[in-house]
C-alpha cells in the first residue's frame, strides 16, 4: 500500500514523504490511519531525535514515523489474523508494545512502518501477538485517537494505592468516595482526569478540587463540565471567573463535588485548599485525622514548589501521583519524610498505560462513558503535523488533532469563526462546534472528512520493510 508519512531523520528534521508499505502477507495487518492526536512525548522525540533514549541511533539512514495516538480502519489482514480482524473494521493501536527485550521500542519512536503521522501503517506479526490492535466501536475517529492519552490517565488512577494502618495489603486505585486534588489541572490531561473522575465506571472521589493560576483555563474547564459559580466566593459569567485567589466555580457532577479554584492570590495555598475538607474532619486533633488533607493528589506540573505543596496537602495515608513528565533529569524537591513515616504519605508515578488500560479506554469511549473531546483545542491536516508538534510548548492550548488524509493548517477551534468570515469551510466548522458547546464533535469530523482538501499520495520514494522480531 502506498502511504504519505512524516519520517524523522534527526532532531527537528521531519520530512513528509511518499513511501510504499508491505502488503499484509500471511501474518501482518495493514491499517489506514484516519486521525492522530499529538502528545508532548512526540515533541520530545522530534525535538531531540537521537538524543531521546527511545529513538534509534540510525534514523539518518533508517528514519522512523513519529506519533502514536491513532485511530483508523483495517485495510488488509494476513491469513493468521482472519477471524479476529476483517477489512473495514475500526481500530486503535496500543503504542506500548511491551515486547520482551524491546520494552523501550514503542510506536512513534523506534518503528519504520508504525506511527501516527501517516496515512497507513504495516503491523508485523509480533505487534499482533502482543494484542496491541484493538477493536473500536465509537462513533468518531478522533475519540478513538484520544483513547491512548485517556489510557495513561486510567493507568494513573489504577497506580494509586491505599492501605489500612497496620496492613500490608494494598488497595489499588484512588480512594473510592475520597477527596481528590488536581494541581495545575486545567490542561488537556487534567481535563481528561476530571472526565474520568466524574464519569468513569470505576472508583470516583466524593470531592474533586481542581486548581490553576489562569482564569481563562479555569473558566473553560468549568463551562465544559457544566459547573457554575456559587455567588459567594466566585462567580461565573460564561467567560471568566473572578480569579486572583478565588473559587471560580463549584457544582455536583454525577455525585462528585467539583470545585475549580484559582490559587494565584492565595497567601497560604495549603491552608486554603485544606479548608475544603475540614468540615469532614470529625476530630481534627486526632493524629490519624486527614486534617483537611487529600486522599489522592495528581500533580500536572513538574515544579519543585508544587511538589512540596503536595507533601503538605496529603492527608493520612494520602497518595501523590506525580503525573507530570519532567525534562530536568536532576529534578528534586523538599518532601516531608516525617509524614511519610507517621502519616503513611506515599508517591507513585507511571508513564503510559498497558494493553488493559488501553482496551478499557477504547471500550469506555466507544460506549459513551467518557467525553475525550474536552481535550481538543486545535485541528489540522497531516501537512501541519510536524510544525504543530514542535510548537507544542510555545503555542497555548490542549490536544492537537490531525486528520492524516487532509491538507489543513493547524487551527484553534476558537479561531474558526474569525477564519470563517472569509472561508465558508471554517464558517461551517465554527457553526458545528458552537452547537456542541465549543467542542470538536462527530458532526464537525464528518464535515471535515467530506469537504477538506485531500492530501495526494505520489510515487513512493522507497519501499519500507519493517524489521522482524520473534517472540
Amino acid at each position: 500500500m502506498k502511504a504519505k508519512a512524516y519520517r524523522l531523520y534527526a532532531a527537528k528534521d521531519a520530512r513528509l514523504e511518499d513511501i510504499e508499505l508491505e502488503a499484509a502477507g500471511e501474518d501482518g495487518v495493514v491499517v489506514e490511519i484516519v486521525t492522530n492526536t499529538i502528545c508532548l512525548s512526540d515533541y520530545k522525540a522530534v525535538s531531540l531525535g537521537t538524543g531521546h533514549k527511545r529513538v534509534p541511533r540510525d534514523i539518518a539512514t533508517r528514519p522512523i514515523i513519529f506519533g502514536h495516538e491513532t485511530c483508523g480502519v483495517v485495510r488488509e489482514v494476513g491469513a493468521k489474523w482472519r477471524g479476529q480482524f476483517e477489512p473495514g473494521q475500526r481500530v486503535c493501536i496500543q503504542p506500548a508494545f511491551n515486547i520482551p527485550g524491546h520494552e523501550l521500542e514503542t510506536m512513534g519512536y523506534a518503528w519504520h512502518t508504525i506511527g501516527g503521522e501517516t496515512t497507513a501503517v504495516y503491523l508485523p506479526s509480533v505487534i499482533m501477538e502482543m494484542g496491541c490492535l484493538l477493536h473500536y466501536t465509537g462513533d468518531a475517529f478522533f475519540k478513538g485517537s484520544l483513547a491512548e492519552p485517556i489510557s495513561c490517565i486510567v493507568s494513573a488512577f489504577r497506580s494509586n494505592y491505599h492501605h489500612a494502618f497496620g496492613s500490608h495489603s494494598h488497595d489499588m486505585g484512588i480512594l473510592d468516595g475520597g477527596t481528590m486534588l488536581l494541581l495545575a489541572g486545567c490542561g488537556a490531561m487534567g481535563l481528561g482526569c476530571i472526565d474520568i473522575a466524574c464519569n468513569g465506571p470505576e472508583k470516583r472521589p466524593r470531592r474533586l478540587v481542581v486548581t490553576d493560576i489562569d482564569d481563562a483555563r479555569l473558566a473553560r474547564a468549568a463551562k465544559i463540565f457544566g459547573v457554575t459559580g456559587n455567588g459567594e466566593r466566585g462567580t461565573w459569567n460564561g467567560e471568566r471567573g473572578t480569579g486572583n485567589g478565588a473559587e471560580v466555580a463549584k457544582g455536583i457532577v454525577n455525585g462528585v463535588e467539583l470545585v475549580f479554584v484559582n490559587t494565584r492570590g492565595f497567601e497560604n495555598p495549603v491552608a486554603s485548599l485544606k479548608a475544603y475538607n475540614l468540615a469532614d474532619c470529625a476530630d481534627p486533633d486526632n493524629p490519624t485525622s486527614t486534617g483537611g488533607g487529600y486522599d489522592d493528589i495528581f500533580l500536572f506540573a513538574a515544579v519543585p514548589a508544587l511538589i512540596t505543596q503536595c507533601s503538605d496537602l496529603l492527608g493520612f495515608g494520602g497518595c501523590l501521583n506525580f503525573f507530570a513528565g519532567p525534562t530536568d533529569q536532576t529534578l528534586s524537591a523538599k518532601f516531608n519524610f516525617y509524614n511519610v513515616h507517621y502519616m503513611m504519605h506515599h508517591v507513585v508515578a507511571n508513564s503510559g498505560g498497558d494493553v488493559k488500560d488501553m482496551a478499557d479506554s477504547v471500550d469506555w469511549i466507544g460506549r459513551g462513558f467518557l467525553h475525550p473531546e474536552v481535550m481538543i483545542t486545535h485541528v489540522g491536516g497531516l501537512d501541519s503535523a510536524a510544525q504543530a508538534t514542535l510548537d507544542l510548548t510555545t503555542v497555548p492550548g490542549g490536544k492537537r488533532l490531525v486528520y492524516t488524509h487532509v491538507s489543513m493548517p493547524m487551527t484553534a477551534i476558537a479561531d474558526f469563526a474569525e477564519k470563517g468570515k472569509d472561508d465558508p469551510f471554517f464558517a461551517e466548522l465554527a457553526r458545528l462546534c458552537a452547537a456542541a458547546g465549543g467542542l470538536w464533535c462527530k458532526a464537525a469530523e464528518d464535515y471535515l472528512l467530506a469537504n477538506a482538501p485531500k492530501l495526494s499520495i505520489g510515487e513512493p520514494k522507497e519501499k519500507v520493510v519493517e524489521r522482524r522480531i520473534v517472540l
